[in-house]
């Protein structure tokens, strides 16, 4: 193996100036993106005048060297086409180079990052050893911050907002590889944390209204909410309180024509001749049909959802 300094070393450019410097770069170029051009467009403008061979390797030699593909060999292909710093798309490329496929295409440079490719075919440490060795390699500078991995990454981390957005388009769930119960439990938990966000919305509205209103009245908002609460509890007083007079001239009312209807019927009873063995037992009917009404009402009362008192005892409990 050749050493350092001999790597370093680049072979001269073609002494036949009529004819552009020919530059090859290599790769997969899967999820083509702005990192793949800019190391292309450092690769034109190597020399002043250069035609630029792109390599790109087919599905089968990625597959078994580096990994599954997003995209498929034939729109890797296209991708490349479609760049403006590419003269010319080589499909099939070799995973690792040699002097066969330099003499075939009349190759005069390589172009690619520094850094060590290790070559997971066996045939070399580093996919580009042959052509560092022989001067024929030119460094690129690689673009931090985005790979082909980054942008991967970026849709397995936030996957389920991806499977949504794409049923909301009319993707299938079976088109997406998602369960049933999947997309359930992701569109509940949608609507969860949609509910969450107008629940917090509404509380910082309600914040920005009691400090507008503690400022006007000049006090310090813990003031003015201990304030609010005495109100609210005066009020609450008050309205019980109504409501207990209220009940009570109810109660008083029944109990005052029940006891006028008992009166009348007494009356008649006595103009029919009855004894009074018989007012005796109606005295104690009505006098039963009083007690009854009373019980009835305070049952009334006694509800919970009737009785403001006892909500409020209700409410403690909780």
């Amino acid at each position: 193996m050749a050493d350092q300094s001999e790597h370093s070393k680049t072979a001269l450019p073609p002494e036949d100036q009529d004819r552009p410097v020919r530059v090859y770069a290599d790769g997969i170029y899967d999820l083509f993106h702005f990192g793949h051009a800019r190391s292309l467009e450092q690769a034109k403008k190597s020399f002043p005048n250069t035609y630029l061979l792109v390599g790109c390797c087919n599905d089968q030699v990625t597959h078994k060297y580096k990994g599954k593909t997003v995209m498929t060999e034939a729109e890797r292909y296209e991708s490349l086409r479609h760049c403006k710093w590419v003269d010319e798309v080589i499909p099939d490329a070799p995973w690792v180079i040699n002097q066969e496929f330099l003499d075939k295409h009349n190759i005069d440079y390589v172009a690619h990052d520094s850094l060590p490719y290790a070559d997971a075919s066996g045939a070399a440490n580093d996919v580009y050893e042959f052509v560092k060795s022989v001067g024929r390699f030119k460094e690129t500078k690689r673009t931090e911050g985005i790979s082909t991995s980054d942008v991967i990454m970026r849709i397995v981390k936030d996957y389920n907002q991806y499977v949504l957005r794409n049923l909301d388009r009319g993707y299938s769930r079976n088109e997406l590889g998602v369960s049933y119960v999947k997309e359930k439990r992701l569109r509940v938990n949608r609507r969860l944390k949609t509910l969450q966000e107008k629940v917090k919305e509404h509380q910082e509205k309600v914040g920005e209204k009691i400090q507008i209103v503690a400022k006007t009245a000049g006090m310090h908002r813990n003031e003015w909410v201990e304030n609010a609460d005495r109100w609210v509890a005066g009020f609450l007083e008050m309205f019980e309180e109504g409501c207990h007079k209220m009940g009570t001239a109810i109660r008083d009312r029944i109990q005052e024509r029940l006891r006028g209807q008992q009166s009348r019927d007494g009356t008649l009873r006595l103009q029919n001749g009855e004894d009074d063995k018989d007012d005796d037992d109606e005295e104690y009917y009505y006098d039963d049909e009083e007690d009854s009404d009373e019980e009835y009402f305070e049952e009334y009362y006694d509800d919970d959802e009737l009785n403001p008192q006892n909500n409020g005892k209700d409410e403690k409990k909780e």
